[in-house]
């Protein structure tokens, strides 16, 4: 059975988000400070009139003194959250159902990390032991697999294949190359891409997501005050989170053209909010392309083209920033960047510009097609053993 959901019951008033990229010369504190009080002087609340924080975090912080300390805040409850890179949109769901639970009335949910510092991209923290079944392979190994398992399962040519990832790579260069937070801001001619070094399998360097520092927050009340902090709140309408059973990897069945736990959260999202048709209904969507390949089997998972039809949608130019839906319209973690704990934020920041028109450049267009939803995906783990995360925002209240 699916979730109650808390459809319209808080809101979103205030949201800030830095720059994402190799920040040398600022640390955690300064990161998480500067994307907190941005969404703080955004709302137009003193950090003093907050109830309760959130702060999301993989390797970067213990505790919630990872908040509390640089913002010294006065003795509130702050809660450490970390869901591998759903991390931070598991700060603003846990946030979220704060307010929505009548506990508290003014929240603040964080997510914050710094990689560059670390020397090692993706997950920076040790795993526990295990029974010796989990797999050993590089995350860009791990998620190689969708290639020629999408090819193979649906007639694709390997050659037509690598011109479909390079044009979700294209497209999320060319959407990042128009925000000044990007980590990446130059567009990349689709040769170049085509030709990058193989990382794995089919995976060439440009097929990868940026290794990032960056900080995203954002301030959350009940639906029924939002007027009092802003004229334009984005009314959270759905919050869903998958945590698989981890058998994909030993399952004969499992053949890598799809992520059951993105099916099943977004199915959970889109009986939340109401939506019946997401393809016709979202008017942009952020999702986790931690790998051109993840991009592409994530429009079939979340109901934005057929099965075995994603492919021709990219080619067709369905997804880019003028088209019917646009995915990743300020870059993706492909351009943008992936600070782990801050990821999830980031992707909501995009849709609090989106959808009230403060996007600049990269605007979109589907909201004056009478389109006022926004959608973010978080996935983290890796094909068939994962965690994914599916929330929808939007302007108006049912």
């Amino acid at each position: 059975m699916a979730s109650h959901g808390i459809r319209d019951r808080v809101a979103i008033i205030g949201m800030g988000c830095t720059e994402f990229g190799e920040h040398w010369d600022r640390g955690v504190d300064d990161m998480v400070a500067n994307a907190s009080y941005d969404a703080l002087d955004s709302a137009g609340v003193a950090k003093d009139d907050i109830d309760a924080a959130w702060i999301g975090t993989l390797g970067s912080g213990a505790s919630g003194l990872t908040l509390s300390r640089p913002l010294q805040l006065q003795y509130k409850p702050v809660t450490r959250v970390e869901n591998y890179c759903a991390t931070g949109s598991d700060s603003f769901r846990n946030a979220c159902y704060a307010v929505a639970s009548g506990a508290y009335d003014v929240v603040l949910a964080a997510g914050v990390e710094k990689l560059k510092d670390t020397g090692f991209s993706g997950l920076t923290v040790a795993l526990p032991a295990s029974d010796g079944t989990n797999t050993t392979l590089s995350a860009p190994a791990l998620f190689s697999l969708l290639v020629p398992a999408y090819s193979k399962r649906y007639g694709v040519d390997p050659d037509q294949m690598k011109e479909v990832l390079t044009r979700i790579a294209w497209k999320n260069h060319h959407n990042g190359a128009l925000n000044p937070r990007a980590q990446f801001r130059r567009e990349v001619p689709k040769e170049a891409i085509a030709c990058s070094p193989n990382i794995a399998g089919p995976l060439g360097v440009m097929d990868c997501s940026g290794v990032s520092d960056g900080s995203a927050a954002a301030v959350i009340v009940r639906a029924e005050d939002a007027h009092r902090y802003t004229d334009k709140p984005l009314y959270v309408k759905a919050l869903a989170l998958a945590a698989g059973p981890g058998t994909g990897p030993m399952n004969q069945d499992y053949d890598y053209t799809t992520f059951e736990e993105v099916t099943r959260s977004a199915q959970d999202a889109y009986q939340q909010a109401g939506v019946t048709d997401p393809a016709a209904e979202i008017a942009m969507a952020e999702v986790h392309d931690c790998f051109t390949p993840t991009e592409l089997v994530l429009m079939e998972d979340l109901g934005f083209a057929e099965r075995g039809m994603a492919w021709k949608e990219v080619l067709a130019g369905t997804f880019d920033l003028e088209g019917t839906l646009p995915v990743n319209p300020d870059g993706g973690l492909k351009a943008f960047g992936h600070p782990i704990g801050a990821t999830g934020l980031r992707m909501l920041f995009e849709c609090w510009l989106q959808l009230r028109r403060e996007a600049g450049d990269r605007q979109i267009g589907s909201i004056d097609r009478g389109r006022k939803l926004g959608l973010t995906h978080n996935l983290g783990g890796s094909p068939g053993d994962c965690v994914s995360f599916v929330s929808i925002v939007g302007t108006e209240l049912s």
